[in-house]
């Protein structure tokens, strides 16, 4: 099984809508190591939520919400996530002045 560490998504959104950061990818599972969220502008806020394959958007996939990033900030999260194919990660900024960056791994299996 062979293992890909990488820049597994980034991703500058428009203001105030759920954008889709990282999908995994068919016949692989994935391990989270790190999300950065970096303000490039004035203070605001943003959310991140981890979506079950299949699974429609709710409240219980929130992994932080209208969580507070002030001015030129940035915040990482250091996790060890696990994710199975077709899982998404997605994320949400108040203002489009923030970028986020997801690191890890990927499994492939044949």
């Amino acid at each position: 099984m062979p293992i890909n560490y990488k820049v597994l998504g980034q991703i500058n959104p428009s203001a105030s809508g759920l954008t889709t950061l990282y999908t995994v990818p068919s016949g692989t599972q994935t391990i989270c190591s790190t999300l950065t969220v970096c303000n490039l502008s004035t203070s605001t806020t943003f959310r991140i939520a981890i979506r079950p394959s299949g699974e429609a958007i709710a409240n219980k996939h929130y992994f932080t919400y209208d969580s507070i990033l002030g001015s030129n900030d940035s915040i990482m999260f250091t996790m060890g996530m696990s994710l199975n194919t077709s899982d998404v990660v997605s994320v949400y900024a108040a203002s489009s002045g923030v970028s986020f960056s997801l690191f890890g791994s990927e499994i492939t299996w044949v």
